[in-house]
């Protein structure tokens, strides 16, 4: 999952939040997922449809910042916004972040005690809890979703049927297709494939 916040001078702006489920690249490949997540919010920018920032924050070195540079272009945005690579220190310790700035990548270093350093380290941190917590609630989605909800002809009465026989998912895990067949409108092909499910 990425994440994009926006803020404006009085700060978060949650209802501009938006996440984007990645999908269809190899696993860890940050340049993919940042050039499919930047495609995405910024084609509804290219087509008018929201206001483009004067800044973009991009959580990543000089790899990172070119993939939006690229993206932007491709996009005919112009002019482009002011874009910042935000690279973490070689400690990885909040304070000590390396910037990148703009087509030119001019790094500049604003150490613990910037103002500025303290806001980029906000918003980056933002953009962090936001992509965990939308992380969190499709891991625990998917934890809630029952195997019978992929089988064809089982719908919410059915479902409902099935659970209350066998006391719960792993009651119907264990059941036979002879057992399964006693619950109410199951039968003999249905039975198999619920049986086959588990």
């Amino acid at each position: 999952i990425a994440s994009c916040v926006v803020f404006n001078e009085a700060g978060p702006l949650k209802t501009d939040y938006r996440r984007f489920n990645i999908s269809g690249i190899a696993p860890g490949d940050d340049y993919a997922a940042m050039y499919q997540a930047l495609t995405r919010r910024y084609k509804r920018i290219a087509n008018g449809e929201e206001k483009l920032p004067d800044v973009l924050l991009i959580d990543g070195g000089k790899g990172q910042l070119k993939q939006a540079i690229d993206v932007l272009s491709a996009l005919e945005i112009t002019p482009l916004p002011l874009m910042v690579g935000v690279a973490k220190g070689p400690a990885r310790k909040s304070g000590f972040e390396t910037l990148f700035v703009g087509a030119d990548m001019r790094e500049v270093w604003p150490g613990p005690d910037s103002l500025g350093g303290h806001l980029i380290q906000h918003v980056r941190d933002e953009a962090h809890r936001f992509a965990i917590t939308g992380h969190r609630k499709a891991r625990a989605k998917t934890r809630e979703k029952s195997v019978l909800e992929d089988i064809d002809g089982i719908g919410p009465t059915r479902r409902r049927a099935i659970l209350k026989a066998f006391g719960g998912l792993r009651g119907v895990a264990k059941a036979g297709v002879e057992e399964l067949m006693t619950v109410s409108g199951i039968n003999r092909d249905l039975a198999e494939r619920i049986y086959a499910a588990y």
